[in-house]
């Protein structure tokens, strides 16, 4: 009489296989998560800068408040970052759900804080000057010519005070041609020293546009169409997310920001009163 387990007991336990459990949508997947970290959805929106309302709507699986397939996969991946998931499979599940199989597009450029511009340095106004010095020397000479003509009239003995020659209009002193100044030049001059002033043209697409103040209070949030533009203005600082970077013309204190951003593009940038500067 043996005594030990049975052979019953000794069967190893049954493995459920990955293609027998239940699959979790994205939304549900992403909501689990933010509950597990202790996030509220506040906290999601204030650390992604992601609508409280859209929030709630991907955790729904809803993505049309997105704004589209760009948007969405834009959104779901931020949102991954904040609960520390991994958005690779949550955007090939989404794909599989929503795009028809399509292939995940590349990833959009991670976060970053806008690099600051070096100013390009201007040398003197060599035209300028020369136009100045060419006006002085005419007058100089012109009126030379006239006290010279006034002293001879004198020296012949005219007992009546010689007429002030009326000057003649072609003897009128040109006015200095002054080259139009460069329209970024302009602009910065215009610019408040003393606030940071950011305007965003959605020249080429329409685009998701977010801008915060140094507070954080919300200045806008919505699609900008193509062919308009907003202007937002602060004390000390800017917070921005362009939902396609791509597609936008970016001017930051009257300064054009040059960035190759591909069309598509996620981006979340921060400028002061100081930007652009050499940094």
């Amino acid at each position: 009489m043996s005594i030990g387990n049975s052979p019953e007991d000794e069967r190893p336990f049954e493995d459920v296989s990955e293609e027998d459990r239940p699959s979790v949508s994205v939304g549900r997947a992403l909501q689990q998560a933010r509950i597990a970290a202790g996030l509220t959805v506040d906290d999601i929106s204030t650390a992604t800068r992601v609508r409280i309302a859209i929030v709630h709507a991907i955790e729904q699986d809803d993505f049309a408040p997105c704004g589209g397939d760009v948007y969405a996969r834009g959104h779901i991946r931020a949102l991954a970052k904040a609960v520390k998931l991994d958005p690779a499979p949550l955007l090939a599940q989404y794909e599989a759900q929503n795009g028809g199989g399509r292939p995940a597009p590349t990833p959009a450029a991670p976060l970053f804080e806008a690099e600051r511009i070096r100013p390009e340095r201007r040398g003197p106004n060599w035209t300028a000057a020369m136009v100045a010095a060419i006006v002085v020397v005419i007058g100089f000479v012109g009126f030379t010519m006239i006290n010279r003509d006034e002293g001879g009239a004198n020296v012949a003995g005219d007992t009546e005070p010689a007429e002030s020659p009326t000057p003649s209009p072609t003897t009128k002193t040109a006015k200095p041609v002054v080259p139009a100044p460069d329209p970024s030049d302009s602009a910065i001059a215009a610019a408040p020293q003393d606030k940071v002033t950011v305007k965003v043209v959605a020249a080429d697409a329409p685009s998701w546009i977010s801008a915060k103040d140094h507070n954080g209070k919300v200045l806008f949030a919505e699609l900008l169409k193509k062919g308009e533009d907003k202007t937002f203005q602060d004390s000390s600082k800017i917070d921005l997310v362009l939902g396609d970077a791509g597609g936008l013309d970016l001017f930051v204190n009257g300064k054009k920001i040059e960035e190759d951003w591909q069309p598509g593009a996620v981006e979340r940038l921060t400028y002061t009163k100081g930007d652009p500067q050499a940094g």
